[in-house]
């Protein structure tokens, strides 16, 4: 019961319980239960964990402090704040009051808001918070010093110093401030302040402690070690878990804890209550590649599970098409509900296909964690732009981007037009065209104008990737979240640059589903808009509960499915291409994969694609190393996956990969066709009017193939090589990009 503890707890090992019976066992030997402090990461966490107590001991369950770090040491402040200099009725600033304050200082130091990004701004300070940094420290730092140099941002330390100062003087603290705060007071007031608080909380908890970072590790040890403590300190954690350093968690607080604590007494939970025996092979094999890890093995008695399938499809249209069908044969031959089904991806912009083959196929869906693609707003606004230029009479599309990115263009002129567009029934563009402003004004809306007028003249003569590219640029959108360099701006970034991927495969898509019209197929902004339309019509809540889910890895931490889809397993995709550079992110994406598998209880299915647009530009992918780090042995109907000198190929086995038997007379799913090696710059398209029947043609996502025939509408059924199961294809000759080979 004494001394430090570490549990080490596996996926699906029940940690929950584990920490619930160890604080009802010390409330049964007769702790009090304020001298219990048990910490979590989420409010939800330690509501449960003292409703189960509660079931267990009763009503004194009540008078733990549980909570999370920012919750507990807020309540300790709201005490002892005047002790540091704040008075204990401090305000707590959100994101948004941050940015205001932050965003007062670059404009007072006459800095360029550009360049001194609010929001990189902010995560700067945040992250000099979370490493014990103050801005008298932060000077004299040489490495942040010149960090910031190389960013064109001398003054970041200028602005910590007065954001700091702010704060202060305006009794307010951050969420940083929190752990911030609570450290100094403790550190500053040994003998009162420290010493109470040591001997109230005589046991210490700490739940998912490989997710602490540097200053709450410090804010612990400075409660638990002292001459004569007993060091009752319990961690409960999975180093295999740790995958949230991009938010400042050490994963060395865990490695490195025996160090600190030599007495400690270490208990592995190691057998996984939730997954099947082919999954729990696949996670052991899988993190065993890293080597800077606790020692582990999980095993289950869940025996005879299903094998985990492999998907290898040719884009990533196809691989949303065939990860739609998959989930209807689950669903019909295992009869699993939509709820129990999960897709997992590594990064949000990736939603964006599956939301589109969930539509087309009746499936009914959610993104967990956040939004739908197209309700998000860096995608809301560039939609808006494409539909402005296309329609200047569209209120709405204006009203959103008059003024954003910011041009000066304020409430009281936006909202003096709208009553004029109200008064003459008139659009608000019309009145733009007739209104004579003030000298300001004049200038800003005139410069706006010219944007609209600009991409409106492009629209015209521009498909729609184009038009939509130049479109995002001549606006100012792109260059307004470059600015952002947080992991959100760069997030909304690349919701962006997906966006423009989309509109790039719309343009390139030249086959024709089954009952399609050649004639509707137009490729400008317009028709794209009519595709979309449906997809954007403000998600309608139906009130309809059994939904697949979809999100990312991060966001499924700590939960659990009957079938997990991990998809775009590919290099510089999963890993990120961010993780590149550096050994111990590659660990990290590593562990993220970990986690991504083990969320799985029966059915795991891993999927990636050949090719798939990104910035514009059609990329061929190497499958992700972390395929071919999971067992054959635990793999059905998939040729082995051998990394060669070139990358990753296929191992020679004429099985399908992951073509999954359909039952009854559901659609069947075409393999995927082998991996093609052609390189764009290679390529040369033939003239449309070229292309004859009986000709051999070379298409860059199908490959090889040979003309059977050409309508009187000018679309051509060719049969391809490479595609097995479901070889015709309808193209029309219009838009279509032929090679001709003989």
């Amino acid at each position: 019961m004494d001394g430090p503890v570490m549990v080490i707890a596996g996926p699906g090992s029940g940690k929950t319980r584990v920490l619930t019976y160890r604080i009802a066992h010390l409330l049964n030997n007769g702790i009090p239960p304020w001298q219990i402090l048990a910490l979590t990461f989420t409010n939800k966490s330690a509501k449960e964990m003292k409703e189960r107590i509660e079931k267990i001991v009763g009503s004194g369950a009540n008078r733990v402090w549980a909570g999370t770090f920012h919750s507990i040491f807020a309540r300790i402040l709201r005490v002892e704040a005047h002790r540091i200099g704040y008075p204990n009725d401090f305000t707590i600033y959100d994101t948004d009051d941050s940015k205001s304050v932050i965003k007062e200082i670059i404009k007072t130091l006459k800095l360029d808001p550009k360049v001194y990004n609010v929001g990189a701004i902010r995560a700067r300070i945040s992250s000099a918070k979370s490493n014990l940094i103050t801005p008298k420290a932060y000077v004299v730092n040489e490495d942040l010093m010149t960090s910031d140099k190389m960013n064109r941002r001398p003054m970041t330390h200028l602005i910590y110093e007065k954001y700091t100062h702010k704060c202060l003087k305006a009794g307010a603290m951050d969420f940083d401030d929190l752990l911030l705060q609570m450290f100094k007071l403790l550190y500053q007031n040994p003998d009162e302040i420290r010493l109470k608080y040591q001997r109230q909380f005589q046991y210490l908890m700490v739940d998912e402690f490989q997710d602490t970072n540097f200053l709450q590790y410090e804010i612990l040890k400075l409660l638990c070690v002292y001459e004569g403590s007993p060091q009752n300190i319990c961690i409960v954690g999975d180093d295999a878990q740790s995958i949230y350093s991009f938010r400042g968690a050490t994963i060395e607080n865990i490695l490195m804890f025996e160090q600190d604590f030599p007495r400690l007494k270490t208990y592995k939970l190691e057998q996984n209550y939730r997954s099947t025996d082919h999954i729990v092979a696949a996670a052991n094999e899988v993190i065993n590649y890293n080597k800077n890890q606790i020692q582990k093995k999980i095993w289950t008695e869940n025996i005879g599970g299903h094998k985990i399938k492999v998907i290898k499809a040719v884009t990533e249209t196809d691989e949303g098409k065939r990860i739609a069908d998959t989930i209807v044969e689950q669903k019909n031959r295992f009869g699993l509900a939509n709820r129990q089904i999960a897709i997992l991806y590594r990064t949000n912009s990736q939603s964006r296909v599956f939301e589109e083959c969930f539509r087309r196929s009746n499936i009914a869906y959610r993104i967990y964690g956040g939004m739908s693609f197209y309700s998000r707003k860096e995608i809301k606004d560039l939609i808006a732009y494409l539909r402005l230029t296309i329609n200047p009479k569209d209120n709405e599309a204006l009203k959103r981007v008059i003024n954003f990115p910011r041009r000066g263009i304020g409430k009281t002129t936006i909202d003096n037009l709208i009553a004029l567009s109200n008064d003459n029934d008139m659009s608000i563009m019309e009145v733009l065209t007739q209104v004579d402003f003030n000298a300001r004004s004049k200038k800003s809306i005139g410069a706006f104008m010219q944007i609209i007028q600009k991409c409106a003249y492009k629209t015209k003569e521009l498909n729609a990737y184009d038009a939509a590219l130049f479109i995002a640029r001549t606006s100012g959108l792109i260059a307004h979240l470059k600015a952002d360099t947080t992991i959100e701006g760069m997030n909304k970034l690349e919701n962006v640059n997906s966006l423009l991927d989309g509109i790039k495969d719309f343009v390139e898509d030249d086959t024709l589903e089954e009952g399609e019209d050649a004639t509707v197929q137009d490729r400008s902004i317009a028709g794209y808009l009519q595709n979309i339309s449906l997809m954007t019509d403000a998600d309608q809540d139906d009130g309809e509960q059994d939904t697949v889910t979809l999100m990312s890895v991060h966001a499924a931490k700590g939960l659990e499915y009957k079938s997990v889809f991990v998809v775009g397993l590919e290099e510089n995709l999963f890993p990120s291409y961010m993780s590149m550079s550096s050994p111990e992110q590659i660990d990290e994406e590593r562990r993220l994969f970990y986690v991504a598998i083990t969320r799985a209880e029966a059915h795991l299915t891993l999927s990636y694609a050949n090719s798939r647009y990104q910035y514009g530009q059609m990329r061929f992918n190497d499958a992700s190393r972390f395929l071919e780090e999971v067992p054959e042995s635990s793999i059905d109907a998939i040729s082995s996956i051998k990394r060669n000198a070139g990358g990753f190929s296929d191992g020679g086995s004429t099985s399908g990969l992951g073509t999954p038997k359909l039952l009854g007379n559901f659609k069947k799913i075409s393999r995927a066709p082998k991996s093609l090696a052609i390189d764009p710059k290679d390529f040369k398209p033939s003239p449309s009017d070229a292309i004859k029947e009986g000709m051999k043609i070379l298409h860059m996502k199908f490959g090889e193939g040979i003309v059977q025939s050409i309508d009187d509408r000018s679309v051509a059924t060719i049969v391809f090589d490479q595609l097995s199961d479901n070889s015709e294809k309808r193209i029309m000759l219009q838009f279509a990009k032929l090679q001709i080979l003989d």
